[in-house]
């Protein structure tokens, strides 16, 4: 089995969706982006690859590298 291949129990499924649509639903409209949507679950999926079940660890992990349009802009200017 590679790195790649992770089976899921439809309970840890639903589990990471609902992570999923906890970390969307506190995204500000500017932010419901594509890219964000892709990029938090990609973390959870990601997190949870490490053997993480813990639904607060998992929601850290979701909204680890998503940033907001001000905070990216601000980043650059400095």
């Amino acid at each position: 089995m590679s790195d790649h291949d992770v089976a899921y129990s439809p309970e840890e499924l639903a589990s990471f969706k609902a992570v999923f649509d906890e970390a969307i639903a506190s995204l500000s409209p500017l932010m419901l982006t594509t890219r964000n949507r892709l990029q938090i679950a990609q973390n959870v999926l990601a997190c949870a690859a490490t053997g993480e079940r813990d639904r607060v660890e998992l929601g850290l992990a979701a909204r680890a590298s998503v940033k907001d349009r001000g905070e990216a802009q601000l980043e650059v200017r400095l």
